[in-house]
C-alpha cells in the first residue's frame, strides 16, 4: 500500500481532481484514478471524496490510498536478448525498439525484466523490488539500444551511484527534423512534469531538475540533422525534450514531434555506455551498431541530396 500525499500547488488550481492526481504520478492512469475514488480511497481536506470532476483549490490536502498491484507477480519468458556483455554481477543488452523495460500499468508482459528473469533464472538485484529488478536505469519504448541491468544489489548500488554522479558515458544517436545550424553545443535547461499533460515533460516544468544535454551534428540533410547527444544528466524523455525546445524534435516522436508526422516511434537509439565495472573497477564502454530501420531512413535521405 503506497500513500500519496501533497497539496495542490498553484499552477494546478482550477483543475478536475483526477487530472491533478494522474499528473503527480507516472504510473497513475485516468482510469485507475477514477477506481480510486469509487473505492473510496480519495480525501480531500481529510474527507472522502468520490467525484474525481471536482475543481482543485490552492492549497487543497489530497491523500490518495494506492493499493499494491493486484498480487501480480512478474513471470519469466522466453525472449531472445541481444546481449553485449554479461558477468556474474551484471548484464548489458541492446534493447529493441517497441520493448517496454519492466512491467507497469498496461505492459505486464513481453518486457525487458520478463527477458532478464528467464535468462538470469531469477538472479537479478533486489534493489528496485518485484516490479523492476535489476534495472539501474531505463531507456523509452521506443529507444533502441545499450541498457545495463545489475544482478546483484552490490552490483546494482555501485552503478546506481555511477548514475549519481553523472560518471557514466551515455551517448544516443538522434533524427531530428529540420537543419540544426549549430555545429555543437550544450542544452542546459531543467525539465518538470507537464502542468497540463500527465505523460509529458517540459522544460521549467512541475518539480523540475537540472538537465544537461551536450550535442553535436553527425551529418545533414537538409530537411533533417543526424546528431549525437551526450547526456550529463539523465532525466525522463530528455533528449527529446531539450531537441523539441531548439525547435528540432525528433523524427516519429509521438509525444513531442510534429502533430501531422505518421509514424512507429521517434529514431533514438543508445549507441555507448560506458562504465567502472563495479568489482573490477576497470572502465567499460560498449557500443551498439544502429538498427536496420535506422540506416534505411538515413539512406533515403541521403539519395535526396544526390
Amino acid at each position: 500500500m503506497e500513500n500519496l500525499v501533497f497539496r495542490v500547488a498553484p499552477d494546478e488550481a482550477g483543475r478536475r481532481l483526477d487530472q491533478v492526481i494522474s499528473g503527480r504520478s507516472d504510473l497513475l492512469t485516468r482510469s485507475r484514478v477514477q477506481t480510486l475514488f469509487e473505492q473510496g480511497a480519495v480525501l480531500l481536506n481529510s474527507a472522502p471524496c468520490e467525484k474525481g470532476k471536482i475543481r482543485a483549490q490552492e492549497g487543497d490536502r489530497v491523500s490518495v490510498m494506492i493499493p499494491d498491484e493486484d498480487a501480480f507477480t512478474v513471470e519469466p519468458e522466453d525472449i531472445p536478448l541481444d546481449i553485449c556483455f554479461e558477468d556474474d554481477d551484471m548484464i548489458v543488452v541492446n534493447k529493441p525498439r517497441g520493448m517496454v523495460v519492466h512491467p507497469a500499468v498496461g505492459n505486464y508482459h513481453g518486457t525487458l525484466v520478463n527477458a532478464l528473469l528467464y535468462h538470469t533464472g531469477g538472479r537479478l538485484s533486489s534493489l528496485n523490488g518485484d516490479m523492476r529488478p535489476g534495472i539501474v536505469h531505463r531507456i523509452d519504448k521506443d529507444t533502441s539500444g545499450l541498457l545495463m541491468a545489475a544482478k546483484t544489489d552490490f552490483a546494482h548500488q555501485v552503478l546506481a551511484r555511477q548514475l549519481f554522479d553523472h560518471t557514466i558515458t551515455r551517448k544516443y544517436i538522434a533524427l531530428v527534423w529540420d537543419n540544426v545550424k549549430e555545429d555543437e553545443g550544450t542544452i542546459d535547461l531543467p525539465i518538470g512534469r507537464d502542468p497540463k499533460v500527465r505523460v509529458r515533460r517540459a522544460v521549467h516544468g512541475i518539480d523540475e531538475k537540472r538537465a544537461v544535454t551536450h550535442f553535436r551534428v553527425l551529418e545533414r540533410f537538409g530537411i533533417a540533422t543526424l546528431v549525437e547527444c551526450r547526456l550529463e544528466t539523465g532525466r525522463t524523455h530528455q533528449i527529446r525534450v531539450h531537441m523539441a525546445w531548439m525547435k528540432h524534435p525528433l523524427v516519429g516522436d509521438p509525444l513531442y514531434g510534429r502533430k501531422k508526422e505518421q509514424g512507429d516511434g521517434q529514431y533514438l537509439h543508445a549507441r555507448v555506455l560506458g562504465f567502472v565495472h563495479p568489482r573490477t573497477d576497470q572502465y567499460m564502454e560498449f557500443e551498439a551498431p544502429l538498427p536496420a530501420y535506422f540506416e534505411e531512413a538515413l539512406d533515403r535521405l541521403r539519395l535526396r541530396l544526390r
